[in-house]
C-alpha cells in the first residue's frame, strides 16, 4: 500500500498568506480538444518590506506555457515550475501584475475537478481545491479577489457562455467564435469561481427583492429538459423570499443562474451567482420524479442559494472552518423546508439521516470533530459530521440562548463579518455578546468528536410531591481524543401527566432550567422538581434537542403512553422507534440462537391507535410505521454484529406489523382514496407516503393477495412516487411478476438517466443471495457507467450502504466486489472512490468471520500500487 507522504495540514499551523491577490482577470479560449487559460493577477505583499519572499502558487497537474511579470515574459531561470507548483523567485517591493498562461485538456478530465467537459459542455468544480487544476494560484479560502472573466468559444459548440457575477459584455469574433465577459464585484475565494460553456436550453424568470431590485433568474439544462425545471425555479423564488423574511438577507447581483449537469461529484455548488447542480437536484416532473426527489430539489436549491450569504459573502478563513458555512447552511435549509412542509415530519427525517450517516461516522475510525484540527485530504472532510452534526450544533445554540438572542446574533454576524473569511470563534462571539452567556463550554461541540451518551434515571417522592431526574453523560473516546470534557447539552422536556397533558411544577433546582429546557454542563446532574402532583412520564430531548444517545430507564408502558399522548410529535415517533429497536435487538439475538423473534403486543396496540388516528398528518403516520432499518439495529448492537440475524428479526417485526395492523392499513388505504392530479405539495406527498407504507407492510406478510395489491399498485400508478414504491416492494419481497415489472420499467424509462438510477438502486438493495451476481452483471449494462457518479452511487454505493446482508455476505464476496470497484474508480475519480471507501467504516463491528473478510478486502485495496491521496487517507484511518 502506498500511503501518500504529504505532510498533514494542521489548524494550529495557520498563517495568513504573505501576498494578497486583489483582482483576477481570466481569459478562457475554449476549443473542442483543448483550452488555453490566461490568468492576470494583481498582487501585493500583505506587509511592506524591502525584499519580499518568493511567491509560491499552488497547481495540480498543470501545463505551463508562459509567465509574465508587469508585461515582461520571465526567463525560466526566474521561476521554478512543476505541474503542482509555481515559484517566482524575485518579487518587486510594490504591487505588481502577474500573467500566467496554462493549457488544459478538459475532455480527458475524469476527476471532474477544475475544468472538465461533460456531454459537450465545459464545466468547472473548484471546491475545495479545484481552481489549482485551472491555473497556478494561492488556492485558499482566505484569499479574496474581484474576478473578471472573458470566455471565448466556437459559437456552434457553446452558444451559452456563463461565469460568476453580471454580464458586462458579449459579441462575435472571427472564424465563428464569440465571447462573453462576466464581472463579479464581490471579492470571493477561488473555490467559488465558476464557468459553464455549451449548447444549453435556458428557462428564464425574474424575482423582485424587498428593496425593489429586479433579478433575472435562469436555469440552464440540456435540450429537452426544459419542461422539468418549473419546480426548481419555484423553489428558488421561495428560497429568495424566505431568506428576506426570516434572516433579512437580500440577493446582491443582477442575475442568478443555475446550470444542471449530468456528471457531477457532489449535489450542487454555490459558486457566486452561478450555481452548478447535479441534474438530480433540478429536473423533476411527475412522470420521472418521486416526492422524495421534489423535496430534495427544494432543499438543495435552498441550500445553495442560502450560501450566497453563509458561505459566499462570509466565507471560511480556512478549510478547518468548513462547518461554518456548511453546518450553518444545512440548518438554514432545514428551517426553510420545515416552513414549506411539516416541521415535525422534517425534524424526524433529519434525525433519521443524522443517526444513519453521522452516528456511525462518529463511532468509528473516521470520527472527527465538527471542526477538525488536522486533515490529509480536505475532500474527505465533506462529511455528515461537518454538515448534519454541524447543523445540530447550530440548532442547539438556538435552543440554548433562545430565539431572540439567536436572531440578534445572526444579524450581528452578518453585519460584522460581511466580506470576511471568518472562523468559528468569530461566529460564536456574536452570540455570546447578544445572549450575555459564556459559550466557551458550548464550543466543545466544535472540538470534540464522538456522540455523547446521556443516561437518565428518575425517582418520584409522592409524599413530598418531589420528582428527580438524574443525568449522567459520557463522551466516548475517538481516534486522537481519548479523554473528553463534558458537553453542554440542552434537554428540551415535558412532564406528562396521566391525562396526557404536560404537568406544571412549583420550582426546579440542580441545573439551569429555563422554560422547557434543562441545560446540562457537567458529567453528572440532578434536577429536582418541587410541587409535582403525581408521578409524571418524562418526555425528554423533545424535538431531538441535542445530538446524543439518550438511555432512559422507562418501562414499555410509559413508552406506549407517550406514543399515544405526547404533545411533542418527535417524541411520539421516538417512543415507537425505541420500542421497535428493543424488539429488533432482542429478536436478532433470538434468531442468532435459532429461535423465533417476538413482537410486543402493547407496542402493536399503541401503533394501531396512532396510525389509525386520521386527525394526524398522514406523513407522520407513515413515519410511525417505519421501524428502524437493519443498519440502525447493527449500529445499536455495536459489536459482534450478524447482519443475517438482524434481517430475520426485521422481517419478523414487519410481518407482525402487517398482520396486526391490517385493518388499520386497509382503512388508511381507503381514506387516501384517489388524490386526483399529482401535486408534490406536502399534503399530497404525505397521503402517498402513507399509502405506500401501508401496501409495503401488508406485502411483508407474504400473503398472495397483498403481493397482488402491490402489483396492481405498480400497474395502475399515475406518478413515479407510487410506481417506484410498488416496484421496490415487488422486487424486495421477491414477488411473482417482479422481474417482469423491472423489465417494463426500464423499457419505459431507459432514456431518462435519473430514472435509470432508481432502477439500478432497487436491484442493488434487494435482500437476495442473487443480488451480488445481478449487480456485477449490471456493471456491464449499457445504461451503467463507472464514469458517471450518479450511476455509480445508484448501483455500487447503494449495494454497499443499503444492503447489509449482501454487502456483508459471510463469504466476503460483497466486500471484495466493493473493494475492486474502489480500485477501479481510484484511477478515474478519486473523490467517488473515497466516498465508496467509507462503506467499510464499521467493519470492526462485525462478528469475527465477516470482520476477517472485510479486513482482507481492505488489504486488497491496499495492494494497489499507487493509491490517490483521497483513498489512501480513508484507507489508512479505516485500518488504524
Amino acid at each position: 500500500m502506498r500511503i501518500d507522504t504529504d505532510q498533514p495540514v494542521r489548524l494550529a499551523d495557520y498563517q495568513p498568506t504573505a501576498f494578497a491577490i486583489d483582482t483576477v482577470h481570466l481569459i478562457f479560449r475554449l476549443e473542442a480538444d483543448r483550452t488555453e487559460v490566461t490568468a492576470v493577477l494583481k498582487v501585493h505583499a500583505r506587509d511592506a518590506r524591502d525584499a519580499g519572499p518568493p511567491l509560491v502558487l499552488d497547481g495540480d497537474g498543470l501545463k505551463l506555457k508562459r509567465v509574465s511579470l508587469d508585461g515582461a515574459v520571465l526567463d525560466p531561470a526566474d521561476y521554478t515550475a512543476t505541474p503542482d507548483m509555481l515559484s517566482i523567485h524575485t518579487i518587486p517591493d510594490r504591487p505588481f501584475e502577474l500573467a500566467i498562461e496554462t493549457t488544459l485538456d478538459p475532455e480527458s478530465n475524469t476527476k471532474l475537478m477544475g475544468l472538465y467537459r461533460s456531454n459537450g459542455t465545459w464545466c468547472t468544480q473548484c471546491e475545495a481545491e479545484g481552481f489549482r487544476c485551472i491555473t497556478y494560484f494561492l488556492d485558499r479560502p482566505d484569499v479574496l479577489s474581484v474576478y473578471t472573466v472573458r470566455i471565448e468559444a466556437p459559437a456552434a459548440l457553446a452558444p451559452v457562455l456563463l461565469s460568476n457575477g453580471n454580464l458586462a459584455e458579449d459579441g462575435l469574433l472571427e472564424d465563428g467564435r464569440h465571447y462573453a465577459v462576466w464581472h463579479d464585484p464581490w471579492p470571493k475565494p477561488c473555490y467559488l469561481f465558476a464557468l459553464v460553456a455549451g449548447d444549453l436550453a435556458a428557462v428564464k424568470d425574474s424575482f423582485t427583492t424587498r428593496s425593489g431590485k429586479a433579478v433575472e433568474l435562469g436555469i440552464y439544462v440540456e435540450h429537452g429538459n426544459e419542461d422539468r425545471v418549473a419546480y426548481a425555479m419555484d423553489a428558488l423564488k421561495r428560497s429568495m423570499r424566505w431568506d428576506e423574511e426570516v434572516f433579512g438577507l437580500e440577493y446582491d447581483l443582477d442575475v442568478f443562474n443555475i446550470v444542471a449537469v449530468s456528471d457531477f461529484n457532489m449535489g450542487a455548488m454555490e459558486n457566486k451567482g452561478l450555481n452548478i447542480f447535479n441534474d438530480k437536484y433540478v429536473l423533476a416532473s411527475p412522470d420521472v420524479a418521486t416526492d422524495q426527489d421534489y423535496a430534495g430539489i427544494e432543499g438543495v436549491i435552498a441550500h445553495e442559494y442560502f450560501h450566497n450569504w453563509t458561505g459566499n459573502r462570509i466565507t471560511c478563513r480556512d478549510w478547518f472552518q468548513l462547518c461554518l458555512k456548511e453546518g450553518l447552511t444545512v440548518f438554514r435549509d432545514q428551517e426553510f423546508s420545515s416552513d414549506m412542509r411539516s416541521r415535525p415530519v422534517k425534524r424526524i427525517a433529519d434525525v433519521r439521516t443524522l443517526r444513519s450517516q453521522q452516528f456511525p461516522e462518529d463511532g468509528g475510525p473516521l470520527a472527527h470533530p465538527v471542526r477538525p484540527e488536522v486533515y490529509k485530504e480536505i475532500n474527505n472532510f465533506y462529511t455528515a459530521t461537518v454538515y448534519e452534526k454541524g447543523a445540530e450544533v447550530i440548532r442547539m445554540l438556538k435552543t440554548l440562548i433562545g430565539d431572540d438572542a439567536f436572531k440578534a446574533g445572526m444579524d450581528l454576524y452578518f453585519k460584522r463579518h460581511d466580506g470576511d473569511a471568518a472562523t468559528i470563534e468569530d461566529f460564536i462571539v456574536c452570540f455570546a455578546e447578544t445572549s450575555g452567556r459564556d459559550l466557551s463550554g458550548f464550543s466543545r461541540w466544535y472540538s470534540q468528536a464522538g456522540t455523547p451518551t446521556v443516561e437518565v434515571t428518575e425517582h418520584y417522592d409522592a409524599a413530598a410531591r418531589r420528582y428527580r431526574l438524574t443525568f449522567v453523560q459520557t463522551v466516548p473516546p475517538t481516534p486522537g481524543q481519548a479523554v473528553k470534557a463534558p458537553a453542554v447539552i440542552p434537554v428540551r422536556f415535558g412532564l406528562v401527566g396521566s391525562n396526557g397533558a404536560d404537568m406544571g411544577y412549583d420550582s426546579a433546582s440542580g441545573a439551569e432550567v429555563r422554560g422547557d429546557v434543562v441545560v446540562l454542563t457537567e458529567k453528572h446532574h440532578e434536577v429536582v422538581f418541587e410541587g409535582v402532583a403525581e408521578k409524571p412520564v418524562p418526555s425528554l430531548f423533545r424535538q431531538f434537542s441535542a445530538p446524543v444517545k439518550p438511555q432512559i430507564a422507562m418501562p414499555p408502558s410509559d413508552l406506549t403512553f407517550l406514543m399515544r399522548h405526547d404533545r411533542d410529535a418527535f417524541n411520539r415517533w421516538q417512543s415507537a422507534s425505541t420500542l421497535a429497536m428493543t424488539m429488533l435487538i432482542a429478536g436478532s439475538h433470538t434468531a442468532r440462537n435459532g429461535g423465533d423473534p417476538q413482537v410486543d403486543g402493547s407496542y402493536l396496540d399503541a401503533l394501531c391507535d396512532t396510525v389509525g388516528d386520521n386527525r394526524l398528518d398522514p406523513a407522520f403516520r407513515a413515519l410511525m410505521l417505519a421501524i428502524p432499518g437493519e443498519n440502525d439495529v447493527a449500529r445499536e448492537i455495536g459489536e459482534n454484529v450478524d447482519p443475517d440475524a438482524i434481517a430475520i428479526a426485521h422481517r419478523a417485526v414487519k410481518a407482525a406489523l402487517g398482520s396486526r395492523l391490517a385493518p388499520v392499513l386497509e382503512a388508511a388505504l381507503a381514506e387516501a382514496g384517489n388524490t386526483g392530479p399529482y401535486s408534490p405539495d406536502a399534503a399530497n406527498a404525505g397521503r402517498r407516503s402513507l399509502v405506500n407504507a401501508s401496501i409495503d407492510l401488508l406485502a411483508a406478510t407474504g400473503r398472495a393477495e397483498a403481493l397482488q395489491r402491490a402489483a396492481d399498485h405498480y400497474a395502475g400508478a399515475s406518478n413515479m412516487t407510487d410506481r417506484v414504491a410498488a416496484l421496490s416492494t415487488l422486487v424486495h419481497r421477491n414477488a411473482p411478476g417482479a422481474e417482469a415489472a423491472l423489465n417494463t420499467f426500464i423499457e419505459r424509462y431507459g432514456d431518462v438517466p435519473l430514472v435509470v438510477d432508481k432502477w439500478l438502486s432497487i436491484q442493488a438493495t434487494a435482500p437476495s443471495p442473487a443480488t451480488l451476481d445481478r449487480v456485477k452483471a449490471l456493471t456491464e449494462h449499457p445504461l451503467f457507467s463507472f464514469g458517471n457518479p450518479n450511476r455509480t452511487r445508484a448501483l455500487v454505493w447503494s449495494f454497499a450502504n443499503m444492503n447489509p446482508t449482501q454487502f456483508a455476505r459471510p463469504d466476503g464476496e460483497g466486500f471484495l466486489f466493493v473493494a475492486v470497484a474502489v480500485r477501479l474508480l481510484d484511477d478515474r475519480n478519486p473523490q467517488v472512490a473515497a466516498r465508496l471507501m467509507t462503506s467499510f467504516r464499521s467493519w470492526r463491528s462485525y462478528e469475527p468471520g465477516r470482520r476477517t473478510r472485510a479486513e482482507a478486502a481492505l488489504k486488497r485495496i491496499a495492494e494497489k500500487a499507487s493509491l490517490s491521496r483521497d483513498v489512501s487517507d480513508i484507507l489508512e484511518r479505516t485500518l488504524a
